[in-house]
């Protein structure tokens, strides 16, 4: 029989079983050898944070259950296709799906990860899809200082994909000083917000907090812009629009990876955009952003963890007994 984790209540889960149905002849069958956590977003659902208001716009693509509870979330998953099409049986493929054994989707939801990408650092691909979408719509320009506030994924793996930006003066910033190690794998700058360099043309803000929004506008030189990529949830926060704000003509813009950035909408879809992320994830840097690994009968304890007593988590790597 195969199990999936559900959220039961907000701060609790358990692993039910799952009985599939049979494959259609444009399905695939897949048994996941990985599947991964992010401690932003599946933290916001554990604790039952996501306002009611964004029920229909926060549902992962393979949900079952509605917010808050019972609720079967999820959308890091990497397995092996057992059965489908000729072209697909047996490789490796990412599929935006919980937490599960085995699951039956439609053969065109999975995207094959390419044969230089370890399947173990493929769950990161969401995540990644992300940032790419973030860095097209920010836009930056050859020699920009830039600055990335919130080392969590996200802020990480934009940090990342700018990394090898040309001439740019790329910073990460974080409250956490244990993320410079981070930074200095992806290869970046590391700053607390007291010592982060100010003057940036472009930053992108990936903190969730209040505080962090504020550093963002503080750090940009005039007509500077900040990129927002933070999901709040429920919590109201204060934008700071007084002070510099007017007088320095800065921007504030959100990004958000439910649709393709205008930048690139009407050449790139979304499986394109999936193939840049995957694509990306052949560099070796991006391990530096999964900092813990449970096996899938833990998670019902190993969640809980992960998001109350462990700030300092990225990335959660959950093993299958298929692995």
């Amino acid at each position: 029989m195969d199990r999936a984790f559900w959220l039961t209540e907000p701060g609790h889960g358990e692993i039910r079983p799952v009985e599939l149905p049979a494959p259609g002849p444009d399905d695939v069958l897949v048994r996941t050898l990985y599947s991964g956590v992010s401690r932003g977003t599946e933290a916001l659902v554990f604790r039952g944070g996501v306002p009611a208001s964004q029920h229909d716009v926060m549902r992962a693509p393979f949900q079952e259950g509605d917010f808050p509870a019972p609720v079967k979330y999820g959308y890091l998953n990497v397995g092996v296709v057992e059965e489908g099409p000729a072209q697909l049986r047996g490789r490796t493929v990412f599929c935006l799906y919980p937490h599960q054994t085995r699951y039956v989707v439609p053969a065109r939801a999975v995207t094959v990860v390419p044969a230089a990408v370890p399947a173990a650092r493929a769950i990161l691909a969401g995540t990644v899809e992300t940032a790419v979408n973030a860095v097209w719509d920010a836009a930056p320009l050859v020699g920009d200082r830039i600055a990335v506030v919130g080392a969590g994924m996200v802020g990480a793996s934009v940090a990342a994909v700018l990394a090898s930006f040309p001439a740019a003066r790329v910073q990460l910033v974080d409250v956490d000083p244990a993320r410079a190690a981070v930074a200095d794998a992806l290869g970046v700058g590391f700053a607390t917000p007291e010592t982060a360099l100010d003057g940036c043309d472009l930053v992108v803000h990936a903190s969730a907090s209040e505080a962090g929004l504020q550093t963002s506008l503080e750090l940009l030189a005039a007509e500077g812009t900040v990129v927002e990529l933070s999901w709040y949830g429920d919590r109201r926060v204060s934008v700071p629009l007084g002070e510099w704000f007017h007088s320095r003509r800065l921007t504030l813009r959100a990004s958000q990876v439910g649709m393709v950035s205008p930048a690139q909408r009407g050449r790139r879809g979304y499986a394109e955009r999936l193939a840049v992320a995957l694509d990306l994830l052949a560099d070796p840097a991006f391990d530096a952003l999964v900092t813990g690994a449970c096996a899938f009968d833990e998670l019902p304890v190993a969640l809980p963890r992960l998001i109350s007593d462990e700030p300092s988590a990225l990335c959660l790597r959950v093993t299958y007994d298929s692995t």
